[in-house]
């Protein structure tokens, strides 16, 4: 997928990108290259669509050979019960293969009705969990 109809030129979106690769904020590009801060707002956000259909396309590949597995809760406020049983947690559930990709989903709860359909869609078979 491409960047298209966009107004900066060839050098701004050049330079756009190098900032957004360098994790500066939208107005700090906007205030360095002399662009009103709704185009580099625009700007990222096409930046960001492009990375997600990207990732998108990749997210259909299956693991194999060593894979680890792992959920994690996060969020949530650190009054009442502790653990995942903490109210406003959201689990996340991920899958990485030793030396390259990482797979994260977010599921209902780490219970085995939840993580077992991504691990049976996402992991071969044959391969190796730890």
């Amino acid at each position: 997928m491409k960047i298209t109809n966009c107004k900066l030129s060839k050098k701004s979106t050049e330079e756009t990108t190098r900032i957004f690769c360098a994790g500066s904020y939208r107005r700090s590009a906007a205030d360095v290259l002399g662009i009103r801060p709704n185009t580099a707002i625009l700007f990222y956000r096409k930046i960001r669509l492009v990375i997600s259909r990207h990732s998108a396309l990749e997210a259909d590949q299956v693991f194999e050979g060593s894979v680890e597995s792992d959920e994690s809760c996060s969020g949530g406020k650190r009054k009442g019960k502790r653990g995942t049983g903490a109210a406003g947690k959201v689990v996340v559930f991920g899958i990485l293969k030793r030396g390259g990709k990482v797979y994260t989903v977010v599921v209902d709860n780490a219970k085995k009705e939840s993580l077992l359909p991504v691990i049976t869609k996402k992991i071969m078979p044959d391969s190796v969990v730890i």
